[in-house]
């Protein structure tokens, strides 16, 4: 989602987010109470504190917010890392006799992006792309646009100095890296493609109306082309409630796939390529168009009759840790939002060379 106001350009990757009731215990500034916490070493490696005979593990204090404490490591190892990437780029750079008494900034200009130019076409494309109204355009804000687009070409041009500079010699690395929580993820019987006993399995938990879950489509489809029958990817119902047509695009796909496995991902994909028309009478357009009876898909939504399954799907996402949309599940390892085919790609290569 892109947001633009008249003085700024927000530019992010947010995943289509519900809302949870808040949590009885958050950050505050200030305490309200003092309850007495005494910090010691544990009298065992399960054990995370007690009070008289009250005992709490550790894994009581992690079950529920596996995802919350990875998420949290993550961003941890990210500055670490962007950390040492700094470090090691100026080191590098100090290396090389040319340096002189030039500042990195002016080296990285002379040497590494002397060659980054932003156009007024690429200005306007990346307006267009985002959508930002020609109201919007004034000058002021086109020479935001083209500073913004200046750092992202620097950094590619960084990127690849880099990646030539260590092309011949790997850089060994001994930070820790968060280990992805893994959930056990029962299938059931979601409709899947692949192959039905594959050593790897990709569970999906998406809403038809999500803009990022299109995305995540299209990524599970490179997915399927990329590997075929060696993996397995299943489709779970997780419609947010603040999109209006989710739950009824979510029931018409399994009153497809009710009629015919193959029809169900065809509506799959008809609905992520034109999420603006997930109305009644939109669905059973497209029913008919995949291939199955559209008069039988509408007596099915008027029955509700997968609702209780769409339900079931939310219910168990939510059990998993799902919060957003487009979640997944590669043999039970989270992964949140529609992420880069390459980082799908290292999970399910190191699956299959177990």
């Amino acid at each position: 989602m892109n947001i633009y106001k008249s003085e700024d350009i927000v530019l992010s990757k947010i995943s289509c987010i519900f809302i949870l009731l808040p949590l009885l215990f958050s950050c505050t500034k200030e305490a309200v109470s003092n309850p007495l916490f005494i910090f010691k070493p544990a009298p065992d490696q399960t054990t995370a504190a007690q009070f008289g005979d009250i005992k709490i593990t550790r894994d009581e204090v992690r079950k529920g917010v596996e995802v919350d404490i990875y998420e949290a490591q993550m961003k941890v190892h990210e500055i670490e890392m962007n950390r040492l990437k700094t470090i090691l780029i100026e080191k590098l750079i100090d290396k090389d006799p040319r340096k002189g008494s030039m500042s990195y900034d002016q080296y990285l200009e002379k040497f590494i992006a002397s060659k980054v130019v932003v156009s007024d076409a690429e200005v306007m494309a990346f307006a267009k792309e985002r959508s930002i109204p020609e109201a919007q355009l004034d000058d002021r804000m086109k020479e935001r646009v083209k500073r913004f687009l200046e750092m992202e070409k620097k950094r590619t041009a960084i990127d690849k100095w880099l990646e030539e500079k260590t092309k011949t010699s790997s850089v060994n690395v001994f930070l820790n890296q968060p280990m992805r929580p893994v959930f056990n993820v029962q299938v059931g019987d979601a409709p899947f493609m692949g192959g039905a006993g594959a050593k790897v399995t990709v569970v999906e938990f998406s809403d038809f109306q999500c803009p990022f879950c299109a995305k995540g489509a299209d990524i599970m489809n490179g997915l399927k082309k990329a590997y075929g029958d060696k993996i397995k990817i299943a489709f779970k119902q997780f419609p947010l409630p603040f999109h209006k047509d989710a739950k009824l695009a979510s029931q018409a796909a399994l009153c497809a796939f009710e009629q015919k496995k193959e029809a169900f991902w065809k509506m799959h994909d008809m609905m992520f390529a034109d999420q603006q028309k997930l109305k009644m009478d939109d669905l059973v357009t497209k029913a008919g168009k995949a291939g199955v009876d559209g008069n039988k898909v509408k007596d099915c939504l008027s029955k509700n009759k997968y609702l209780a399954k769409v339900e079931a799907d939310i219910k168990q996402g939510k059990e998993l840790g799902v919060k957003s949309t487009p979640t997944f599940f590669v043999n039970g390892m989270i992964v949140n939002g529609a992420q880069p085919l390459e980082v799908f790609k290292k999970l399910i290569d190191e699956q299959l060379a177990k």
